[in-house]
């Protein structure tokens, strides 16, 4: 396998030139301007007072309603954190990843060997395939940026009746900015400490000429290292256009392109010593400076159809083409025990460089049509949405091993060591799954103050797998599970709504698109929630506070079989049981919070003998996350800042297999502030700052290695808007 690396100069070029002329760029003051009530329906959250900040108005969070939740937010029985716009650009965030560590419940993992880009565990089981764009999955092994999302919204329990396979914790869907018929300019240009350097622009305009028409243009480029990891770095591209007919009237088209490109020198951590992650220097690299790279290339084109027949009957239906494009060579550092003993000295421990090596593309066609219809049976109202879903993935990976890997000290690694080896082809993979999948929700109002839910979905999912390196395999699978969601909502007031809800989800053996002899003779996993929530607008509807208690069960997980270690059976159970509150809006005109706080008590109830009754992989117990921004009556100044927590979590439910030792990671508290103070009535300087006390943490779980998170680091943004 060789490396190709693609020339930085065009992209190192543009961004110099962009950062020296600050009118064309913006992150943080990328503002939808309102749009008409028939345009798009919306979810509508507590206002957020911005005075000061990019908009100069009142800021109303909305997120484009997913056809297939009916309800306003407050009415919907199922836990749902939104972050929105403002939010990420007040903490200056730049990755997806980052501003989802403000959502109770979720704690970040590791890239894998199979696969990198964004990874998470959500509610105790991992969330790697639970990503949608606009309602719809996106797939990609990716590290996505926010430059085009109006807002990130985690919705929380197993949701398969509404999303398809996955979901066992959740999912987290991306709202991306559309075309609207109000003019925007937005621009701003960042520096910050490690070599961070970033320029994004929206732009959106009406069609002269075309009533109801509009366009949209987001831009975003970004080079940055890691505060205390001096040889990883990241650079990426992304540019978004949008088009939309018939804006204001009852049929609305939009089409909307994302493209991201990214080259990254991608850091691995470091490697774990008996249960612990190395005590060594947290900025030592094992890499290969000049040798590791992850390129990934992103191209997904979605269109959109609605109509409103009358206040009855809606349809709704979008199609989407998606490829994902990767190739990778990264260094993973591991310890090799033989020789090794709690008594050997640091100094003479050696650590192997395990190199991942992938060369991948993944496809997705996928179409939805769906229905929204009201209607009434005597006393009971009715809104059901029912539709249909088809769709084609596929995944053409070729894996490589290498072989005579020069390792390097575990004290002192080097860094610009040159690459030597011998590579092979290990595996060459072609799999494809199709899916075909039909629908029906329907929400009954029982009176004024109750409504019944309930919902059930079909699916059908196909896959054929083939792997053609010796020893060749061709398998195939398919499963047509069927999952359901039942829920209770109680609203004593119009501001208030109290819930219980039961919903199921299912994890197919071929759910990551790949399949293998031990897994696919197996069923899908099934997995159960029970929930008891209770959510109450205040101030106005200016502030809402939140609450649940849950369990989630994931009922015949998948486990070696004892007679035979080469098969897996569904004879495992695992369970959390956990609760959480949270805050978000205004507590006064000038002073704005968002913040939550999330119990987890994940384990194996039934599995291994080594790990019943261990903690499930990467669930820490508690985990705190808040923000808040308050705007001073001096010239328009705006301070805020935040903390977030997270407890300490084990890399494994099993135990190293040479050692017998549990990995852990300890826990830790980070803090966070800003300050933005308008230059005039077009620009704004914002000042973030990010670990202020500088701790030393991991951040990032694997069961092969830890990646220690960023040190104290600064970014300095100037914007505006026209």
């Amino acid at each position: 396998m060789t490396q190709s690396t693609p020339s930085l100069l065009p992209l190192r070029i543009a961004m110099g030139g962009a950062i020296g002329v600050t009118a064309v760029a913006g992150i943080a003051a990328a503002q939808t301007a309102a749009q008409p009530a028939t345009e798009q329906e919306t979810i509508r959250l507590p206002a957020i007072d911005v005075e000061g900040n990019a908009s100069r108005s009142d800021y109303q969070s909305t997120i484009p309603a997913l056809s297939k939740l009916s309800q306003p937010l407050l009415d919907t029985p199922q836990s749902i954190n939104v972050i929105p716009q403002q939010v990420i650009q007040d903490q200056g965030i730049t990755t997806t990843r980052d501003a989802l560590r403000m959502v109770p419940g979720v704690s970040l993992a590791a890239g894998e060997a199979g696969a990198q880009g964004d990874n998470l565990t959500l509610r105790g089981f991992t969330a790697r395939n639970d990503f949608f764009l606009d309602g719809m999955r996106d797939f990609g092994s990716y590290y996505r940026d926010p430059f085009n999302q109006e807002s990130i919204e985690v919705l929380k329990g197993p949701s398969s009746v509404l999303f398809g396979r996955g979901s066992t914790g959740g999912v987290i869907n991306q709202a991306s900015k559309q075309p609207g018929l109000d003019p925007i300019t937005a621009g701003s240009t960042s520096i910050g400490t490690d070599g961070t350097r970033r320029i994004t622009a929206d732009v959106n305009r009406a069609i002269d000429g075309m009533p109801g028409a509009a366009v949209r243009l987001n831009v975003m480029l970004d080079e940055n290292g890691v505060a205390g990891r001096d040889a990883s770095m990241y650079r990426r591209l992304g540019v978004a256009p949008s088009i939309a007919f018939g804006l204001g009237t009852p049929t609305r088209v939009y089409l909307n392109y994302l493209h991201v490109q990214e080259y990254d020198t991608p850091d691995y951590g470091l490697p774990w010593l008996f249960e612990r992650p190395a005590p060594v220097n947290p900025g030592n690299f094992y890499g290969f400076k000049d040798n590791d790279y992850l390129r990934t290339n992103v191209d997904v084109v979605t269109g959109r159809i609605e109509h409103e027949f009358s206040d009855s009957l809606s349809l709704h239906s979008q199609i989407r083409y998606g490829s994902y494009g990767r190739a990778g060579r990264i260094t993973e550092p591991q310890i090799i025990y033989p020789g090794v003993t709690r008594a050997t000295p640091l100094s003479a421990i050696l650590v192997n460089r395990n190199q991942i090596a992938v060369q991948s593309t993944e496809t997705l066609l996928d179409w939805q049509a769906d229905a929204t219809l009201r209607f009434s049976t005597g006393p009971l109202a009715h809104t059901v949405v029912t539709g249909i879903e088809a769709g084609q993935e596929t995944s053409r990976p070729v894996r490589f091993t290498y072989t005579g890997v020069p390792g390097t000290s575990l004290l002192n690694p080097n860094p610009d060591d040159l690459l030597a080896g011998t590579v092979r082809a290990s595996t060459r993979v072609n799999t494809t799954s199709s899916m075909l999948a039909a629908y029906a929700m329907d929400t009954i109002k029982l009176g004024e103050h109750w409504d019944l839910t309930g919902g059930l979905r079909w699916d059908r999912f196909d896959t054929e797998y083939s792997q053609t390196v010796a020893p060749a395999v061709n398998l195939h699978r398919t499963d047509s599970p069927v999952s359901y969601r039942i829920a209770l909502t109680f609203k004593p007031t119009k501001a208030s709504a109290v819930y219980v809800s039961h919903g199921t989800s299912f994890n197919p053996s071929a759910e990551s698109l790949t399949l293998a002899t031990n897994t696919a003779g197996l069923a899908p996993e099934k997995n159960e929630t029970v929930e008891f929530g209770a959510k109450w607008d205040l101030l106005g509807e200016r502030l809402t506070l939140n609450g649940a208690i849950f369990q989630i069960e994931k009922l015949n997980a998948r486990i070696p079989d004892p007679n035979n270690a080469a098969f897996n059976i569904l004879g495992g159970d695992q369970e959390v049981k956990g609760f959480e509150i949270g805050a978000t809006g205004r507590i006064s005109d000038t002073w704005q919070v968002i913040a939550g706080y999330s119990y987890l008590a994940g384990r194996v109830v039934k599995g291994v003998p080594a790990s019943l009754g261990r903690p499930l992989a990467n669930t820490p117990q508690n985990t705190f996350s808040a923000w808040t921004t308050y705007t001073t009556p001096w010239h328009g100044l705006t301070v805020g800042g935040g903390v977030q927590h997270v407890d300490s979590r084990f890399a494994s439910i099993t135990p190293n297999t040479t050692t017998g030792a549990f990995l852990r990671a300890p826990g830790y508290t980070t803090a966070q502030v800003m300050a933005r103070m308008p230059v005039n009535d077009e620009v704004d300087i914002q000042l973030n700052g990010y670990n202020l006390t500088n701790v030393k943490y991991y951040d990032l779980l694997h069961p092969a290695h830890v990646v220690p998170g960023a040190g104290r680091s600064v970014l300095l943004t100037a914007s505006f808007r026209l």
